[in-house]
């Protein structure tokens, strides 16, 4: 295995624990939104899911693509990635003031 091979393979396991961490928090969120009858945040984890599901198309896209792609897909995962960890966390944050507030 090349240099190269090497590090795209470390970095498809990277992205793989990442996208398995997204997994467990979107269902954690969505669990605590339908808890709450939450339509607004359901909606939002839908659509964070179709952003999980895209970068999960584009991770499998680097075992198939020629060296050339590989970094310009890296580069979209990275984006894609970032993009959702901040949505996630936007969501978990509301998601934990309303439960205060509505506990107060």
């Amino acid at each position: 295995m090349d240099m190269h091979s090497a590090t795209t393979k470390a970095y498809e396991e990277k992205i793989n624990a990442e996208l398995q961490q997204v997994k467990a928090q979107l269902e954690e969120l969505e669990a605590r939104a339908k808890g709450k009858k939450a339509q607004a945040e359901i909606d939002t984890i839908h659509h964070l899911k179709t952003m999980k599901q895209e970068i999960e198309k584009k991770h499998h896209e680097l075992k198939i693509v020629g060296d050339a792609k590989v970094q310009q897909l890296k580069a979209e995962i990275d984006a894609e990635m970032a993009k959702l960890k901040s949505s996630l966390e936007q969501l978990a944050t509301k998601l934990k003031s309303e439960l205060h507030t509505k506990a107060s």
